[in-house]
């Protein structure tokens, strides 16, 4: 039982490093099953979700050794097993991964239901739909997923909505498949292509990563290869966040710009400067922020991700910003711990009124999601007095030493332990019968 403790009111200052994208790993390192030997990823962010990762493929019978701060060889011939239990599957949304990784080398996989953050229905029928389609057979029984395929073979996958998910799955199951796969519809994340290109490396005929066509011709065999993960988008956007809400001025390293642009331009309507480099940007705000409305969408548009840390910068500014959620529709949980906060917000739907008040108070606050707990830490930094984060473990599954990063850039935050309730109440319990 973690929690940060924020000490608002200090500007951020400095420089900071993008560690390796999470949506990226999360799926690379599930990828490396289909490999015929060894990689090495590197560039891996060091996060709850990739050690779940890390530890599936150890479970399973792979090879694993850290053989640096953020690389891993992984040995992937001596796995045995090809089922992902409970308890690993349900910390973490991408352990449905393993689905396509599993069936594209051994055609067949088991994976439990995935859990992740409570962001609202997560369903697989996509994902079902694409492995249908490529010659699979599918149960589902006591929230276990289990697939089979004599053989797999290319086909025609038109997903009936963009999903990245069931984009990437489609891609690690059609690697090997026998022919030509086509994916229609498919998504673009910048973490799709990255996925494209470690599979590319490895040996893999994939075209069209990046656009919403993907034509994959399967292959038989997939060789070694050494990898480094993309930047995170996501953490940089976060970052960019912070500086902006502390009035700050920072250097961020590793990142690609690109990536960065609907995020980049947003925060340029509100008054933030940003100045662009080859692998880096600085971020500054020397002026009064302002309202601005937006809308997420999947990629290139606005991401759901980045939506509850715009939000906490709105609080900011001056004016009334509405923001529009048409992802995920459980994405506003984090508007009450806000409100406990001062901010000044209205929800409706998929729609929430945001009037800037310019101020945030310190409160006692829970993190509900992983992009929610980096907002609440962002309110923190800029609120005056003290904000205690609790279920802070939401945000360590897809923030690398976000309060490390953070105080080298000046920030007033730490991590404390804190006792655990039930375990108090069971050992003052116990104390009492003693007692008696």
């Amino acid at each position: 039982m973690d929690k940060f403790v924020v000490k608002g009111g200090r500007r951020l200052v400095g420089e900071v490093t993008i560690s390796g994208a999470k949506n990226a790993a999360v799926a690379i390192l599930p990828a490396v099953i289909l490999s015929d030997e060894p990689c090495i990823v590197e560039n891996v962010p060091y996060i709850s979700d990739v050690r779940i990762c890390i530890q599936i493929l150890k479970e399973m019978g792979a090879e694993v050794t850290n053989i640096g701060k953020d690389a891993y060889r992984i040995d992937p011939t001596s796995i045995d097993k090809f089922c992902v239990p409970y308890e690993y599957a349900r910390k973490m949304r991408a352990s449905y991964y393993f689905l396509g990784a599993l069936l594209g080398k051994f055609n067949k996989a088991r994976v439990s239901m995935p859990g992740g953050c409570p962001l609202g229905d997560r369903p697989i029928d996509q994902h079902l739909k694409a492995f249908t389609a490529l010659g699979a057979k599918h149960t589902l029984s006591q929230g276990m997923i289990d697939l089979s395929a004599d053989k797999l073979k290319g086909n025609q996958i038109f997903f009936d909505v963009v999903t990245v998910g069931a984009t990437m799955n489609a891609m690690l199951a059609a690697v090997k498949a026998e022919g030509l796969t086509v994916i229609e519809n498919a998504a673009k994340e910048p973490h799709i292509v990255d996925l494209a290109n470690f599979l590319n490396s490895m040996g893999a005929n994939i075209m069209g990563a990046g656009t919403d066509v993907i034509k994959i011709r399967g292959v038989e065999h997939l060789h070694g290869t050494t990898y480094a993960v993309i930047p995170d988008q996501i953490e940089a956007g976060t970052f960019m966040v912070a500086v902006a809400a502390t009035k700050g001025d920072v250097l961020i390293k590793n990142v690609i710009p690109k990536h960065l642009e609907s995020i980049t331009k947003k925060l340029e309507k509100i008054g933030v400067n940003i100045e662009q480099f080859d692998d880096s940007i600085r971020v500054w705000v020397d002026g009064p922020l302002v309202k601005t409305n937006i809308k997420t969408a999947p990629h290139p548009g606005f991401p759901t991700d980045m939506q509850s840390q715009i939000a906490t910068l709105l609080c900011l500014a001056q004016g009334t910003s509405i923001i529009t959620e048409n992802i995920w529709e459980q994405r506003f949980r984090y508007v009450d711990e806000l409100r406990r906060m001062g901010a000044d917000i209205t929800v409706n739907g998929k729609v929430a009124l945001i009037e800037g008040t310019g101020k945030l108070m310190g409160a006692p606050v829970k993190a509900c999601d992983l992009r929610a707990g980096a907002a609440l830490i962002i309110a923190g930094l800029a609120a005056s007095g003290v904000t205690e984060i609790e279920d802070i473990y939401h945000i360590e599954r897809g923030y690398d030493c976000m309060e490390g990063k953070l105080r080298a850039l000046g920030a007033d935050i730490e991590k404390v332990s804190v006792p655990d309730k039930a375990e108090e109440n069971e050992a003052k319990s116990e104390n009492d019968k003693a007692a008696v």
